[in-house]
């Protein structure tokens, strides 16, 4: 219910703060999916799951709300329709926010795909009806998630700068800082996973330890 109401409404938004707060509700489903399956699963393997994809996601969402606030004070709105054209204007933000798309709809080689491989693995490993059920209703939704960040990515690439002023964006140091840190995370970790993936056993191991 979580990742079905929070995806639904977000496809229907025009701007891009709003999108991305219901966006990160449907993400939020995702997290609790592999604790539907605690019971009869690996509980090991279920936690290093979640702690995996919280673990990404904060990440990949940092560095996407750094883009936003960029575009943002350039565009004076956040209407999606203003980041027609960004391309043209802010290359390196338009490819960050791309890498940061790719990531939050489980493309590869961006590391939102081990992320939603994780969770997959942990809700069927459970095989149970629960497990197969919820694994169709992810996979479900993040087909929906899909529409509306690649939407993003053609409003980006391939539509027209609204107002023709094509002046480069000013970035402060600190956003610019979040968004190279975040993009080098989400493609390193990417093609090398297990990086997070060490981090998140060994933090299930620390709370097992210290239930």
């Amino acid at each position: 219910l979580t990742m079905t109401v929070g995806n639904v409404i977000a496809l229907r938004q025009t701007n891009i703060v709003r999108l991305f707060a219901y966006s990160s509700v449907a993400q939020a489903g995702f997290i609790l999916a592999p604790l539907a399956v605690a019971g009869v699963g690996d509980t090991s393997e279920v936690m290093t799951a979640v702690i995996t994809y919280a673990l990404i996601y904060t990440v990949v969402n940092l560095g996407a709300f750094a883009v936003i606030i960029a575009v943002s004070r350039r565009t004076g709105t956040g209407e999606i329709s203003s980041w027609g054209g960004l391309w043209n204007y802010a290359p390196g933000l338009a490819v960050s926010m791309g890498a940061f798309l790719f990531s939050l709809g489980g493309i590869p080689p961006a590391v939102g795909w081990f992320a939603k491989f994780q969770v997959f693995t942990a809700v069927i490993s459970a095989n149970t009806p629960m497990g197969y059920v919820l694994a169709v209703v992810m996979a479900v939704n993040s087909v929906i998630a899909l529409g509306y960040y690649l939407n993003i990515m053609r409003v980006m690439f391939m539509d027209e700068v609204p107002d023709g002023d094509v002046t480069p964006v000013k970035i402060p140091v600190p956003i610019g800082a979040v968004v190279a840190i975040a993009v080098l995370a989400t493609i390193v970790v990417g093609v090398l996973p297990g990086i997070v993936s060490d981090l998140a056993s060994n933090a299930t191991f620390a709370l097992s330890a210290g239930g």
